[in-house]
């Protein structure tokens, strides 16, 4: 301001016009990096509503939305942006797909299980509700699918997220009772892992051979990369290791809700 001040004068004392003196153009418009959505009210609903074995009471949260509600437009207007840290990415997308799934249900209650929401979708050629973009993120229409092909398994090339994404169904891993955040992410990944991989009901695993989740088999190519194989993500959590030459077979997966 001094300097502009100072200007002026000169300009006055020597004569030269005042619309002379151009003021210099204002620098570009600072704007703040969008924050990381904070998860805590899902946690919240996640405790309340969810068992330490993740069923889930659907009665009782179908009376009890509004928070759920505004969880979910929270995640719709603050997509993920270029200064979130992978981890903070990678947690707002898990909780976006089961948070979504969990309101699928919802909107559907009571159903026995997430499949016959399928003959209930009334938008031409979606057969599945994995398919329908019921939801916006970010001004975008999108569908769990979008979420878990076209991002998760797409951008980070993690193939534990199978560990974490729940399908509302029996045979899914575990929905945790707790929001998946950045900081804990990499514990609670391993940890669902473990969970499903030492779970009888999901996966028999002993030394001479293994009758693995159908996730083992539909999404191979995910576990095979990097130089690993489903037997070395197997050996990683399960508590008795299977050998090298051990026979894998699938069980049959169980699509019936995942309903307390």
């Amino acid at each position: 301001m001094r300097r502009i001040i100072l200007t002026i004068l000169l300009a006055s004392a020597v004569g030269a016009p005042l619309a002379a003196f151009v003021a210099p153009a204002p620098g570009p418009e600072l704007t703040t990096p969008a924050a990381p959505v904070d998860h805590a009210a899902y946690d919240r609903l996640l405790k309340k509503y969810v068992t330490d074995k993740g069923l889930v009471n659907y009665k009782a949260w179908k009376s009890d939305q509004q928070e759920l509600n505004q969880y979910l437009d929270r995640l719709s207007k603050n997509p993920p942006a270029a200064n979130w840290s992978q981890a903070e990415q990678m947690a707002y997308w898990i909780n976006a797909y089961n948070a979504y799934t969990i309101k699928l249900i919802l909107s559907h209650y009571p159903v026995a299980s997430i499949k016959d929401i399928g003959s209930k979708i009334k938008i031409p050629f979606v057969t599945t509700p994995w398919a329908a973009e019921f939801f916006s993120i970010g001004g975008k229409k999108m569908s769990l699918d979008d979420i878990e092909h076209g991002t998760l398994r797409k951008q980070y090339d993690d193939p534990r997220i199978h560990f974490a994404l729940v399908c509302a169904s029996i045979s899914c891993p575990r929905l945790r009772n707790e929001a998946y955040t950045a900081a804990k992410l990499n514990q609670q990944l391993d940890d669902q892992g473990r969970d499903f991989l030492n779970d009888p009901a999901k996966n028999k695993v002993s030394k001479e051979g293994a009758q693995l989740s159908k996730y083992f088999d539909w999404y191979k190519g995910d576990w095979s990369k990097n130089g690993q194989s489903v037997a070395k993500w197997v050996n990683k959590y399960a508590a008795t290791p299977m050998s090298p030459t051990a026979k894998i077979t699938y069980l049959d997966y169980n699509w019936k809700l995942n309903e307390q």
